[in-house]
């Protein structure tokens, strides 16, 4: 590991495992925050909260207070989060109307938010709900409420596609789900912040930020 002005650079390793980024996640998000985790990837992040921590998670489908994944005798087909994996609850769990979980999530009241995306742009732009292909099918979900409603946005990403193909640009081609709200950019290759000056990055994971940027067509801040 090297360490270039503020840039940690874990070289001695590959990139990061679906696992190892959301426990990665997992340990940036402050104690006693109220929590909500997009369908996919970032639901993995509720294995890694440590019981003590005091976050509390919220699911738009009305629940507050959500455990891990349920395994086994403990699946009840009647708690599942968001994405219909079955869940546990913890103690003081509290249940609700979608109504009302939107109304949290619009009103401010959730402190972190994370989710997939497409692509982010370097200056937070977020394009997460479709590709805009004919033939694909648009999944909006709660996204673009947490966008604008959650007090800090996170996103846990892969930072290529298949192809190769960066997702984090310059500017989106997607639709958008929402204008400059992503704070942090998780991905398995490095940990970038997003603003207005654009993107700056914080870690990299298994190459060096020199490499990084030139297989990313943003200019990367250090």
């Amino acid at each position: 590991m090297t360490t270039a002005a503020t840039v940690v650079e874990h070289t001695g390793r590959g990139p990061l495992t679906t696992e190892e980024l959301a426990a990665r996640i997992a340990r940036d998000i402050p104690a006693g925050s109220y929590v909500n985790l997009g369908i996919g990837q970032p639901t993995r992040i509720a294995e890694h909260l440590s019981a003590d921590s005091g976050i509390v998670l919220h699911t738009e489908n009305g629940m507050l207070g959500m455990g891990p994944a349920a395994t086994g005798d403990e699946i009840d087909p009647d708690l599942t989060n968001a994405g219909k994996v079955p869940v546990t609850e913890l103690p003081g769990a509290a249940y609700f109307h979608h109504a009302d979980s939107f109304a949290m999530m619009r009103g401010g009241h959730l402190d972190v938010c994370v989710l997939g995306a497409f692509q982010v742009s370097h200056h937070g732009d977020l394009a997460n709900w479709h590709t805009g292909d004919p033939d694909a099918v648009p999944a909006v979900g709660g996204a673009m409420d947490l966008a604008v409603g959650a007090r800090q946005v996170l996103v846990m990403m892969k930072l290529f596609t298949r192809d190769g193909t960066p997702k984090l640009v310059p500017a989106c081609t997607y639709p958008l789900t929402g204008a400059a709200c992503v704070h942090r950019v998780y991905t398995d290759h490095g940990v970038f912040a997003t603003g207005p000056d654009g993107a700056r990055v914080l870690e990299t994971y298994g190459v060096t930020a020199a490499e990084l940027g030139e297989r990313l067509s943003v200019e990367l801040r250090i």
